[in-house]
């Protein structure tokens, strides 16, 4: 180590190329002096003084950092074949731990992603994985922050992406809801029905009570007609006035009442004969 200062002093002010680095805002230096953590762990931000031939250092972003989780083929608890890819958000606490606990701290927390999205959704089903995507990602959440807990990483979030379902249960989907819709349509259109023979017999109680009735509703049937402004008008007229001209006419026929129709015995019967 004295041999190291005595050559940076010596090659001073050219020393200084390689003996200093600049550290971002966003970044923390891990040093290691002779394999060991230099003293004060992490430096940054600003200068950062090393030695070129003693100490190694590696740099490591704090921010946010994002990946895509590459679409995974799971089956359901209710055995359907999905394919649901996500988007995982983290950043980096400390940056001793993410270089000295873990070898490749962003490719160790994909592959982690990965078998916890499967081991999470296969215990969903499909109606929930469609339905509860939010709960499904704080599920998702909670044992992948404490498993990276130790390579000082924090996930902040996880969302589910897309879910990507085979054709054919595309179309049977598809077709369930069709029928679901034509059931419901059905089921208002008797409902409508139903309620309008209701409001009709309770029309037709009222007009009993009173035989005005049916006379101001031909008159209002006929306003309604006049004001769309047609050529034909349908004026009704009651049947009994018919009756009364075919009596002036002679035309009407008399029509024996049934009750007045009695069953003659035999000798009735010859009587009318003698």
């Amino acid at each position: 180590m004295v041999c190291a200062y005595i050559a940076i002093l010596v090659t001073f002010p050219f020393s200084l190329l390689v003996c200093i680095k600049v550290i971002q805002e966003y970044e923390r230096a891990v040093i290691f002096r002779l394999g060991r953590i230099a003293k004060g762990g992490a430096r940054g931000p600003g200068l950062c003084f090393y030695m070129p031939c003693l100490d190694e250092v590696t740099v490591v972003d704090m921010r946010t950092l994002s990946f895509a989780v590459p679409p995974q083929e799971i089956l359901t608890k209710d055995s359907v074949t999905v394919s649901v890819d996500a988007v995982v958000y983290f950043r980096i606490s400390s940056a001793v731990a993410s270089v000295c606990n873990v070898e490749g701290v962003q490719k160790s927390t994909r592959l982690l992603a990965q078998t916890t999205l499967r081991n999470i959704l296969g215990t969903k089903s499909l109606s929930d994985l469609l339905s509860e995507r939010e709960s499904i990602s704080q599920d998702m959440q909670s044992p992948l922050d404490l498993a990276t807990a130790p390579w000082g990483v924090v996930v902040e979030r996880v969302a589910i992406k897309d879910v990507r379902l085979p054709a054919n249960l595309q179309r049977a989907m598809a077709a369930e809801a069709e029928a679901f819709r034509e059931a419901k349509a059905k089921e208002i259109a008797a409902d409508g029905e139903r309620n309008a023979a209701q409001a009709l017999r309770d029309a037709s109680d009222t007009m009993m009570q009173s035989p005005c009735a049916i006379q101001l509703r031909y008159l209002q049937t006929l306003t309604t007609i006049a004001s769309e402004q047609n050529s034909t008008i349908v004026f009704p007229i009651p049947i009994d006035m018919f009756r009364i001209f075919s009596n002036m006419a002679g035309k009407e026929q008399v029509i024996p009442d049934p009750r007045d129709v009695r069953v003659m015995s035999v000798n009735e019967a010859r009587d009318i004969e003698d």
